[in-house]
Parts: structure tokens; sequence; C-alpha cells
């Protein structure tokens, strides 16, 4: 505690096993990383991050399940958000006695689904490299597969939130900048 803290405040901070008790006590909720605005964004690319740290020290998984880089590739991000929300409700204080075994039930079937992910986009413990996509005739191919070295995990993670936030941030400029000052509409 530093001189200027009270010590008879009180905190009311979440306090969770893979957190830093920083955790806003909201119930949870499905994430659409698509309509996200940049602050949300950062926000739960922040707190997924966290539960998916303690979840891979917690079950001692492999890269195999959860790589390194998860983050860059959005069909991990998007197995293991539906995966951390599963989570949250059974063990949510209100449910059945019963609901953590369904989790874990299901938390199988999700290793088996993020192991073929994992296998799938060529992320490992030591590189990475974008997952490879299909390109359909008459598509552009704008990916180029370049893998690199994993360096410092947790560096390229921040780098990945800022520039994530700075597209977002850009795209919501862009439109707010599109509304017409005068009548309150966005043109088609």
């Amino acid at each position: 505690m530093n001189a200027q803290e009270d010590p008879d405040e009180s905190d009311d901070r979440t306090h969770a096993p893979w957190g830093d008790g920083n955790l806003a006590a909201e119930p949870p909720h499905p994430v659409n990383w698509n309509l996200l605005t940049s602050h949300d964004l950062e926000q739960e690319l922040l707190e997924l991050n966290r539960w998916v740290d303690w979840l891979r020290l917690e079950y001692g998984l492999p890269a195999s399940v959860i790589p390194p880089l998860w983050h860059r590739h959005p069909e991990l991000l998007w197995e293991l958000s539906a995966l951390n929300l599963h989570w949250l409700c059974a063990y949510d204080a209100n449910q059945d006695g019963s609901a953590p075994l369904g989790w874990h039930r299901d938390f199988a079937d999700a290793r088996q689904r993020l192991r073929d992910w994992v296998a799938a986009s060529g992320t490992r413990l030591d590189r990475d490299r974008p997952t490879r996509l299909t390109i359909w005739p008459g598509e552009d191919h704008t990916v180029e597969n370049v893998e690199q070295v994993i360096t410092d995990r947790d560096a390229d993670f921040v780098q990945f939130v800022v520039d994530q936030v700075q597209v977002r941030e850009a795209a919501e400029d862009a439109f707010y900048a599109s509304i017409d000052e005068h009548t309150g509409e966005v043109p088609n």
C-alpha cells in the first residue's frame, strides 16, 4: 500500500485465479469479436489472454492444443472465447452442481477441435505463420504465409492488441466522419 491509499477503503474488485483482480464484475456474455468497439476489444482480449494462460497452466496443455500465438489465429480465438464463456457459466454460483462436469466433457471435445485447428494452422511452440487460406477462383491472394520465429510471446501479444485496437479505432473514426452533420444519417 502506498501513502496515498486509504487503509479503510474496501477493495471490491473481483478476484479470479487467472487474473490480477481487475476484471469487471458483470454476467458472462458471448463475445462477437466482429462487433466490439476498440475499447471493448482491448478489454476482452486482455481478459481472454489471462484466462487462456490460466487454462494452459492449470491443465498442463501442450502447444499442440494452445500454442503461444493463439491470438493471431481467428479460429483459435473464437474457439477459446467460446470455451471461456462455457467455463464462466459452468462455474457460476447459481449453476447446477453438475455443470462443471458438463464443462469438462465439452472441454475434452474442445481440446480435440483445438488440436485440429492448430494442426491446420501450422502454428507451433517456437514458430508461427498465418493460417493458410483456400483462395477461391477470382479472389486475390493477399496474405503472405511467412513463418516467423517466436522470440517473445508476451511482447507479440501486446503488439497484436495495440495493432487490433488501432485498426478498430480507424474504422470507428471513419464511420463517425461519414455521418452527415446536418441530418445525422450515414451515407449508403
